[in-house]
């Protein structure tokens, strides 16, 4: 096929992409299982689409496409966060992250394909979509949220897992058996994350200086290069592409441009990884999906279990109530990119050929029911908790309250000066009626007293004298 009819057929799937997802979002759904669809509609295995494309055709692009994906989850890592609160957050998301992944190994076990599967398969079910996540907790106004900050700091926490496990995944998927080659490069993957991290942290203001420039356009081109050249470096060393644009984004994200970076970088990334996503989709074969259909039913009903029990334990360490629990269980269920990043370095490893089907429909499924449960979950929590009757608004009972107290306090001052204890008894007697009348009011109501200087009152008033000579004692 030539230029033009690739240009014509890629222009075509964009613009198919485009539509499809308006369609989606009128339904809350993300963007990526649309280009997903789009790439199975026009993959040769399906030939539903009137034009030949195939994936080797935008496999560069597509290259690009995972670099900015995980170069911006790096960029947005909030080390001051982390550092700040390292201990409640450690605790959060470790809880997450062990109850998560070390089920997902469980079950990948079971399924029976293989040991260095399972732990492909525990990475699939058991990470989050940071790009889902934000994008959701923005799109249903719940960034004010009290479960908000504690959604985040899992999330956090998650994205140095994920560094990590990626580093461990790269060794495992290299094939070497012998000890001591695996130990060397499992050292040389966490020293290269010591010295990125340690870099983010602690050089800030030297990586600043050297990127500093006021040219936008040599801007762009310098951090698009900074997230290649360290891509390239990172699948050199054995930590793959990914792990090695994830660490250049965390060290310019320190910087004092970060703003700026991401004011360019988000637009490029959205644009890129369109196509990676596109190019999976194109990958994969429907005919294929009948053999990991039950796998992915039942990695489907695990993932909403495992969210919601490890949802209502982020409440209780928190300190939140079900409500809270059920939200951050409905945010942090959602799958997506990380688990197609991960079918994508099963298969350039050779390992079983039924993870990129079982990729595929499991995030398919999960970006539809994902964020449909995350858009339901404030009204599933609060039927679970039990809706309580909302008290009444109480400032029309407390107004008379308040003119029977200064009514008071008018009384006792006159008293003091005319010396008149009768004028101080019957104000209090006003205040007492008012408060019984305004107690069977919150009675029938089903309310509490109005005010706590009703019971002061009447606990405090003094006896009142019965002799018939003068009043004693100073009520001023």
């Amino acid at each position: 096929m030539s230029v033009g009819e690739d240009l014509l057929t890629l222009g075509l799937l964009l613009v198919v992409a485009y539509v499809l997802g308006r369609l989606a979002k009128l339904i809350g759904l993300p963007s990526i299982p649309v280009y997903m669809v789009v790439g199975l509609l026009a993959s040769p295995h399906s030939g539903w689409f009137p034009l030949d494309f195939h994936s080797g055709d935008i496999e560069l692009i597509a290259v690009f496409g995972l670099i900015l994906l995980l170069f911006s989850l790096g960029l947005e890592f909030d080390q001051e966060e982390f550092f700040d609160n390292a201990g409640k957050l450690l605790i959060s998301g470790g809880s997450y992250v062990l109850i998560n992944m070390g089920l997902g190994f469980a079950f990948g076990m079971m399924v029976g394909w293989g040991t260095r599967e399972a732990l492909v398969i525990a990475g699939m079910t058991g990470t989050s979509s940071s790009a889902i996540i934000t994008k959701l907790l923005i799109e249903l106004r719940r960034l004010a949220n009290k479960e908000t900050p504690m959604i985040l700091g899992v999330t956090v926490v998650g994205d140095i897992f994920i560094a990590i496990y990626l580093a461990i995944v790269s060794v495992v998927l290299s094939g070497k058996t012998e000890v001591w080659p695996i130990v060397l490069q499992l050292g040389i993957a966490f020293l290269f994350l010591i010295v990125m991290f340690s870099l983010a942290r602690w050089g800030g203001k030297v990586v600043s200086r050297l990127v500093r420039t006021k040219d936008d356009e040599l801007f762009t081109i310098l951090f698009f290069g900074l997230a290649v050249l360290f891509a390239g470096i990172g699948e050199i060393i054995g930590v793959t592409d990914a792990i090695g644009a994830f660490l250049i984004g965390v060290v310019l994200g320190a910087s004092t441009y970060r703003a700026k970076i991401e004011r360019v970088a988000v637009p490029l990334r959205d644009v890129f990884a369109a196509f990676f996503f596109l190019n999976f989709g194109l990958a994969l074969n429907v005919a294929e999906f009948g053999s990991v259909i039950l796998v992915v039913v039942i990695a489907v009903v695990m993932t909403f279990v495992l969210n919601l029990v490890s949802g209502m334990l982020l409440a209780r360490l928190n300190q939140m109530g079900i409500v809270e629990g059920m939200n951050a269980a409905g945010i942090l269920v959602n799958r997506g990119e990380f688990t197609l990043i991960l079918a994508t370095l099963s298969i350039g490893a050779g390992l079983d050929h039924r993870l990129q089907p079982f990729a595929g429909l499991y995030v398919l499924t999960m970006a539809v029911l994902g964020p449909l449960f995350a858009s339901n979950s404030e009204r599933i929590g609060g039927a679970l908790r039990g809706k309580k009757r909302t008290p009444p608004r109480r400032a029309a009972l407390r107004n008379p309250m308040l003119e029977e107290e200064i009514a008071l306090v008018e009384a006792a001052t006159a008293g003091q000066r005319a010396g008149s204890r009768d004028d101080i008894d019957r104000a209090v007697t006003r205040v007492v009626d008012t408060a019984h009348a305004t107690d069977a009011a919150a009675d029938r109501a089903n309310t509490q007293p109005v005010d706590p200087m009703i019971d002061f009152i009447t606990d405090n008033r003094p006896p009142r004298q019965t002799d018939q000579g003068e009043h004693q004692g100073d009520y001023s």
